[in-house]
């Protein structure tokens, strides 16, 4: 009387490849304007001679209206533009992640991020030369991306629980380096021919993925119907074993069943439970030390992201694509970076300390990169893989597991509609880190690159401080296990 029941393992990977895919194609639509700056105010000189008698010499092939000596302001006013609306947004984002249908609000969320990355580069061929309209449309699009890491965030943890969470969220986490890995290459094609297609491409692609995930995606568990047709029931969050959520096995048994209604009459629904509130959601332990923690880490992420191809220009003196491409061994250290340091935060219990190990070996790299990163092609390889590992490790271990960790944390007694709410806080706190590194780069960089990674080193040493009370009271956790074991 009874049907096979569909293995929930084959919608754990469809959440994990369609997730994967979202946020590599929300990352991919970023990276584009760090690779179109150095076409925009490209070295005309290089050119040959200026052919419009009628314009300066040395700025006639730039694109106005950043064809002006403060051209790395308006630069950072761009990047800011996007990333103080992307914090601003980020605060609200989960609240509403938490009240909408994560499908429809991810899917929603990337087609407007589509066409406001396509808006871009659509002002290449209308031949816009007003900054307000670039302003507006990164602002615009700031604003819808911040429906993305809340919602992919929430889905994964859903349907993965504690107990190997760091390794598949690190391997997972790769979305961030691949998409810009793919942002620098699409965006790379076409700076020098037709700078707008290198935002118009990546527009088309984010959009598509979207649709593809309005019709494939799966929110939870229990919205697949993996038991048999008599006996099955919707089971909420406050229906389910505390040791499902928490097991390496994920919210769902072996068996495919639900972990609770095994007898055979079914079971009234419980009440849904109310999504948590902001100021809640600053409660759970580690949250704010976490959240401080990476404003100062993505600070240091973002300020890469938006400015290592325009420093390889200026300090290697390679030509925009080359530069850009070479940008891109930055995020295979990243990619590297996010998996060890979840592989090691599993295996040692210790997310805090893994992230202030990485933290403290990120500092002297960043000097050393700066001072002897440019002394030939093999050194500038390693040492951009190893800065990018140091740098994105401790970044992607925070936005991914230790958020996943404290938006289940035992002190919310099984609550899941607290993931979307703790992703943003968590992440918005980074983004005010992630628009105010890109700006101090704009504003230093004319005073010199030194500068630049002085102010870089800095906030890596402030980001590991600021865990220290966690790292603390982890060896506490360590030292008391180890006296127990002992029989002390």
């Amino acid at each position: 009387l009874t049907s096979p029941l569909p293995s929930s393992h084959s919608y754990r990977g469809l959440t994990l490849v369609l997730t994967f895919l979202s946020y590599t194609s929300y990352h991919l639509s970023r990276k584009p304007i760090s690779i179109v700056k150095s076409q925009l105010h490209p070295n005309c000189s290089a050119l040959g001679p200026n052919p419009r008698n009628d314009s300066n010499s040395s700025t006639w092939c730039s694109w106005v209206p950043f064809d002006g000596d403060n051209y790395k302001e308006l630069f950072g006013a761009l990047d800011n533009a996007f990333l103080v609306a992307y914090a601003i947004g980020m605060f609200i984002s989960g609240i509403f992640g938490e009240r909408l249908p994560l499908r429809y609000y991810l899917s929603g969320g990337m087609v407007l991020s589509g066409l406001f990355t396509a808006l871009f580069g659509l002002g290449y061929f209308w031949d816009i030369h007003v900054l307000w309209y670039f302003i507006v449309v990164q602002v615009c699009n700031g604003l819808v991306q911040t429906t993305g890491w809340p919602a992919v965030v929430a889905c994964v943890g859903n349907w993965f629980g504690k107990g190997k969470r760091g390794l598949i969220m690190g391997i997972w986490n790769s979305h961030t380096s691949v998409g810009n890995i793919l942002g620098s290459l699409i965006a790379g094609a076409w700076v020098s021919s037709a700078w707008g297609l290198s935002f118009i491409v990546p527009g088309i692609i984010i959009t598509t993925v979207g649709i593809i995930c309005f019709f494939f995606l799966v929110e939870y568990p229990e919205d697949v119907d993996c038991s048999p047709p008599l006996h099955h029931v919707r089971v909420t969050t406050s229906e389910k074993d505390p040791e499902a959520v928490t097991s390496n096995e994920g919210p769902l048994s072996l068996s495919g069943q639900s972990t609770v209604g095994h007898s055979n009459s079914p079971k009234e629904p419980a009440e849904e439970p109310e999504a948590i509130s902001f100021l809640g959601a600053l409660r759970i332990p580690g949250v704010v030390e976490f959240s401080l923690c990476l404003l100062f880490a993505k600070l240091v992420s973002y300020t890469f992201l938006y400015w290592l191809p325009l420093y390889i220009v200026n300090v290697a003196h390679f030509g925009a694509k080359e530069a850009g491409d070479m940008s891109t061994l930055f995020d295979v250290g990243g990619i590297l970076g996010g998996i060890f340091a979840g592989l090691i935060s599993d295996s040692t219990g210790g997310r805090a300390t893994t992230c202030c190990v990485m933290l403290v070996l990120a500092a002297p790299m960043l000097f050393l990169y700066n001072n002897v990163g440019q002394n030939g092609i093999g050194t500038s390889i390693a040492m951009l893989i190893i800065c990018g590992a140091l740098v994105n490790g401790p970044y992607a271990l925070i936005t991914t597991a230790v958020s996943a960790d404290l938006g289940t944390h035992e002190s919310l007694k099984g609550n899941a509609k607290a993931l979307s709410t703790v992703t943003a806080i968590i992440d918005g706190t980074g983004s005010v880190g992630a628009a105010l590194g890109p700006l101090l780069a704009g504003l230093i960089s004319p005073m010199g690159w030194n500068n630049v990674f002085y102010m870089l080193i800095a906030a890596d040493v402030l980001a590991c401080l600021l865990l220290a009370r966690v790292v603390v009271k982890e060896a506490r956790g360590w030292c008391g296990s180890m006296a127990r074991q002992r029989g002390y």
